[in-house]
Order: structure tokens, then C-alpha cells, then sequence
């Protein structure tokens, strides 16, 4: 997918703009997600085909992303590109469209010609959706595969000659082995939040995969951090690749609010309940550690409305595809998930993110926080910490470099004595609000 080079100095200049536009945070977060609908002709200076244009303008996409607006043109050119970004800044669409402009009509070519890798499953979807958007107008297919999920399908697929494979490293390595998916055709291969899929193991696959490609294809390498893992992996396998950074200088999201409540472990629940009341959220994500967390929480939440659900690595995929599927309805309000959709899930519906329990890592505070607050929209996060957890606290603020504002409710003791679960002087908690209000996120009162 080389494609002939263009003239360097528009390039450059391309990357100049894009990258002053990124580091701008009050603009950068009003153009965030997919594509913006902002201006009639925003991807006409891209100089994209009429297929492309109609796609675009049947997807309602009417203005390119900072992100989009510096990989795009670049990519083009056929050079490899190293693109630094967080999830929600249009990433997909950023390497989507070069890739199928790129991807020229070849009916002597049976075998995939771009190959897609991202971390999770439900990632692996989500990206297959937007590419099939996108192809919109052109014979294209594209196949998503990834574990939990039925490989003889998958399989059947493949046989038909998709142009686009997106998957999952270990479910691409389990076709390789079997000799149903070929790669010695791929002509594009993208590594989707890097960083992510090296965090939970996938070096080896990955660099595997990337072995077994031919070497003059085009890479694209996106993600949010670029640790030297990441870095020495473009160095070995990338060929002089154009780094574009369009992460800001400000991690703590410009358009959502953040506070935290300290609490004993034994009053999480109640005060779950309470800060379900007061904010009356539009759809809200609860975060806890571990698998078996969200089960149990979901279980008293579920007593209390019908309007919530659980995920986690443990489902069967199918259940796991339901959940979101009504979650991206909004037939599911609160969604108590473990950090499986943390990442790269793009619901613009989110109002409010609460972490139960405060996350182990930093970044993944980080990103677990970035489910709301998206396409320029407010957000509100609640951190839950126990009176032990002061020092992850702040190891989360200096990783943002924002101290969170501390909340309380109301009539609400949040640390009761170890004698008694509920005070005396202590109201019982109110319940969340079967329908759940549509309305915006209420305004809340602020922790002194």
C-alpha cells in the first residue's frame, strides 16, 4: 500500500497545524470523537475520493478531528506513521480512511490486504463497525475476529475473501496457525492502543504477526502513551515512521469534573445509592477491580433497578455483545464493568463515571475517566477511596496534575463505627430511580 510520496513540506506543514491544534485543550475537546459536525467542507482540503466524500456524508461526518486532520494526510503519502492520541480523539476513522483509499480493486487478490490489531474484543467490533461505515459505496468487506466467540464462523468469513481483517492478537495468531487467515498479501497492518495490548501481554503475538507480514508494508502505530516497550517496537518494525503527538500537556480532561469521596469500604454501597440519587445520571459506568466485584455489585444494584447491568472477561462474548449493544441503546443506564471498558469505548452518552474502587494503576484512572467527557460534552467522576487508600490518591493526582475536589453528601457518615452499619442519626439510603432521568447530568454540590 506505498503509495507515491508526496511533497514533504505540505506534509510538514499538515503536521504543524494538527499538532497546534492538539495541544490546545479547549479546542482539541470540542472536536474529539469520530468526526465533528461542524463544517460543510472541513475534509475537502484532505483531497479524498468522491467514494469517500459520500461516505463521509452519509455518516453525518462533516469536519475532520485534529487527529484525523494530521494522520490522514500523511498516511496518504504511504509513510508509516507513529501516532500518539487518547481514545476519543478519532483514531479509527484516522487510519480507517487511508486504508481504504488506499486499497485499490483487485480481483486477482483473495487474501486480506489490511490487518487491524486492538486489544479487546469489544474494541474489535467497534472498529469493524466504523470501517464498514465508512466503505460505505465501495465492494469492501471487512471481518472482525476475536475470542469467546465461534471460530467456524469466523472462519466461513474468511474464506470469502474480506479486504480488512480486525482482530484480536491471540484469535489472529489461533487463524494463522490453522491456516485460515494468510497474510503474505497484507499491504496495511494497524497496532491500535498499543500500549494497552502490550500492558496485558501481547508482545509476543503481536510481534509474530508483524513478522510473518512482508516488509514493505505500510505500518500504523497508535496509542495513547509511548513507553520505551512501545518505542522500541516502531524502531524494529516500523520503517522511518512520521510521529505525530496530539496528546495534551493536560491529562485531567478539561470537560469533566472530578471528585472523590472517602468512605469505608462497608458504606460504598450506600453511598453508591445516595450519589445515584442526587445526580440522576444519563448513563453512568462503575468501575470495580476485579470480576467477581462487579458481580456481587451488580447484584444488590440489580434488587434496586432494572435499569442496570454487568461486564466483565469472565461473560461468554455473546452476553458481553448484548450488554454493550443495550448499553449503546441506552436500554442499560449503570453499567458496572471491570477495566474490559476502560478502553476504547466510544459511547458519547456517558454523564458520569464512578470508580467504586479506586483503580490500581494510574493510568487506568486515566482512561477509565475518559469514557465520559466525550465529543466535547461535560462529565462528572467520583472516586471512591477508603481511608487506606490515601496514597493512591495521589499518585493519581500527580499523574494528572490536578488534585480532585473532595464531595460529601448530605446526612450521609460516610465512616460509621465498626459496631454499627448505619448511625443512628443516619438516614436510610434513598433508592436510584427506576426510569432514570434523561435529562442532563444535574448540577451537584461541591465537596469543601
Amino acid at each position: 500500500m506505498k503509495a507515491p510520496k508526496k511533497d514533504p513540506k505540505k506534509a510538514s506543514s499538515s503536521r504543524d497545524d494538527s499538532k497546534k491544534s492538539a495541544g490546545t485543550p479547549e479546542e482539541s475537546s470540542d472536536e474529539v470523537a469520530e468526526t465533528r459536525k461542524v463544517g460543510e467542507t472541513g475534509f475537502t482540503p484532505l483531497n479524498l475520493s468522491p467514494e469517500m466524500m459520500g461516505a463521509l456524508e452519509k455518516a453525518g461526518y462533516t469536519d475532520p478531528s485534529p487527529v484525523q486532520a494530521g494522520v490522514i494526510p500523511i498516511a496518504l503519502t504511504g509513510a508509516d506513521v507513529v501516532g500518539q492520541a487518547r481514545t476519543g480523539t478519532g483514531k479509527t476513522a484516522a487510519f480507517s480512511i487511508p486504508i481504504l483509499e488506499l486499497l485499490k480493486p483487485n480481483k486477482d487478490i483473495v487474501n486480506p490486504r489490511a490487518l487491524i490489531l486492538v486489544p479487546t474484543r469489544e474494541l474489535a467490533v467497534q472498529v469493524r463497525d466504523e470501517v464498514m461505515k465508512l466503505a460505505y459505496g465501495r465492494k469492501t468487506d471487512c471481518v472482525a475476529v476475536y475470542g469467546g466467540k465461534p471460530i467456524r464462523g469466523q472462519i466461513e468469513h474468511l474464506r470469502k475473501g474480506p479486504e480488512i481483517v480486525v482482530g484480536t492478537p491471540g484469535r489472529v495468531i489461533d487463524h494463522i496457525s490453522r491456516n485460515t487467515l494468510k497474510l503474505m498479501d497484507i499491504q496495511c497492518i494497524v497496532l491500535d492502543e498499543a500500549d494497552r495490548m502490550l500492558d496485558i501481554g501481547f508482545r509476543p503475538d503481536i510481534e509474530k504477526i508483524l513478522r510473518k507480514c512482508p516488509t514493505n508494508r505500510q505500518t500504523f502505530l497508535l496509542s495513547a502513551t509511548i513507553p520505551p516497550p512501545i518505542a522500541r517496537l516502531a524502531d524494529r518494525y516500523m520503517s522511518n515512521p512520521e510521529k505525530l503527538d496530539f496528546s495534551p500537556t493536560d491529562l485531567s480532561g478539561e470537560t469533566i469534573d472530578q471528585y472523590y469521596f472517602t468512605v469505608n469500604p462497608e458504606k460504598k454501597f450506600d453511598l453508591l445509592i445516595r450519589l445515584l440519587h442526587r445526580e440522576q445520571p444519563t448513563q453512568a459506568i462503575v468501575f470495580c477491580r476485579t470480576k467477581k466485584g462487579t458481580e456481587k455489585l451488580h447484584k444488590k444494584l440489580s434488587k434496586m433497578t432494572k435499569k442496570s447491568a454487568c461486564i466483565n472477561g469472565d461473560m461468554a462474548q455473546s452476553a458481553r455483545d448484548r450488554v454493550m449493544k443495550q448499553f449503546r441503546a441506552a436500554q442499560v443506564r449503570i453499567l458496572v464493568a471491570t477495566d474490559v471498558v476502560g478502553r476504547g469505548i466510544d459511547i458519547s452518552g456517558i454523564s458520569h463515571i464512578i470508580n467504586f474502587d479506586t483503580p490500581k494503576f494510574c493510568d487506568d484512572y486515566v482512561h477509565r475517566v475518559g469514557r465520559t467527557g466525550r465529543m466535547g460534552r461535560e462529565g462528572v467522576a467520583f472516586t471512591f477511596v477508603t481511608p487506606e487508600e490515601g496514597g493512591e490518591l495521589t499518585s493519581i493526582e500527580r499523574r494528572i496534575n490536578k488534585q480532585l475536589m473532595r464531595d460529601k453528601i448530605e446526612g450521609f457518615n460516610p465512616t460509621p463505627s465498626r459496631r454499627a452499619r448505619v448511625s443512628e442519626n443516619e438516614e436510610a439510603p434513598p433508592p436510584p430511580p427506576e426510569g432514570m432521568s434523561r435529562r442532563g447530568p444535574k448540577r451537584y454540590r461541591r465537596g469543601v
